[in-house]
């Protein structure tokens, strides 16, 4: 029998850190600036990935659009 996941107890001593709220709040806007540019849209299957898998560097060089699947399957 699996254990089921504990999501509270998950938040709060990964997702609520100040650096993992500071590095989701960067890839948000890494999402919003490649929408801005016309590069992808809602509900378009597809994702920005960080060429060198910093979410706090969003340069436009260093933002890439790929497919979901590629994306998970990057394997950095």
């Amino acid at each position: 029998m699996t254990k089921k996941r504990d999501y509270e107890h998950e938040y709060n001593t990964y997702h609520k850190k100040p650096e993992q709220v500071k590095a989701r709040a960067s890839r948000n806007k890494a999402r919003d600036l490649t929408a801005k540019e016309g590069r992808v849209k809602k509900g378009d299957g597809k994702e920005v990935d960080h060429h060198d898998s910093n979410p706090l560097n969003n340069a436009r060089s260093n933002r890439r659009v790929l497919s979901r699947t590629a994306n998970r399957k990057k394997g950095d």
